[in-house]
């Protein structure tokens, strides 16, 4: 919970549909405001991929294999600083959330001064496999892999499912946008399994996490006079 509250947080309802509003300057034009953007500026939690390309992380392994030049064949990890060292060359590159069709430009532009128009290929070894986080409420909270497309009530199931204490009308879904925000939605899980409509039911995201908060019943409860009310409600005391 410390870490989410370092976090720059934007709760997005849904995205606005497209109209027009009569500016004040000139009341005479209009100006046509698009879906996921506000003032002309996109808005990351409204327009992102829906299936982006893997960009590299710490720890990432790749393999380099150049047509013509053997001898500069290499395997490199990512460093925890984000940069790696190439064969060869003097200077470290930074590829920390490249894709690798970035990277492979990247390393062909630096091997252009060593080597003739340099034809190569990359293939990613080992990586951070994608996963989903479950916390609050769920039989088993805890990180899981997210090996196939994953949407929230499936990831709930997943986790062992709802407790008894779980608010499952109020599951919350944090998503990081950038390495210092994150956007978070609030889904009505309850109302989606009752009415038996999973149209908004959402896909997750590598690196997603839901959190599903307790009951207002669950939080009182430690204050009732539980022994008194098990008292009442047997039928043996009477």
């Amino acid at each position: 919970m410390a870490l989410l509250c370092c976090l720059q947080i934007s709760v997005v309802a849904g995205a606005q549909e497209r109209q027009p509003s009569v500016t004040g300057a000139n009341p005479g034009t209009s100006e046509t405001t698009e879906s996921g953007s506000a003032g002309g500026v996109l808005s990351p939690a409204l327009t992102g991929e829906r299936r982006p390309l893997y960009r590299l992380r710490k720890s990432d392994v790749i393999d380099i294999s150049f047509s013509f030049a053997t001898d500069f064949n290499q395997t490199i990890t990512v460093q925890p600083d984000g940069f790696i060292t190439l064969k060869g060359l003097a200077d470290q590159m930074y590829v920390q959330d490249m894709t690798l069709p970035q990277l492979h430009d990247a390393i062909r532009g630096a091997y252009a001064k060593t080597l003739h128009n340099p034809e190569l290929s990359i293939v990613l070894r080992d990586f951070d496999h994608p996963y989903f986080i479950a916390g609050g409420e769920v039989g088993h909270p805890g990180k899981y892999e997210l090996r196939s497309d994953t949407t929230i009530v499936e990831a709930v199931a997943i986790a062992g499912g709802f407790t008894g204490q779980a608010k499952h009308s109020q599951v919350v879904l944090f998503r990081h946008i950038s390495n210092d925000m994150v956007e978070a939605k609030l889904l009505n899980v309850k109302h989606m399994m009752k009415s038996r409509n999973l149209k908004e039911d959402i896909v997750l995201r590598p690196g997603d996490m839901f959190f599903v908060p307790q009951n207002a019943i669950s939080k009182i409860n430690r204050y009732l006079p539980v022994s008194s009310m098990g008292m009442f409600w047997n039928p043996h005391t009477f």
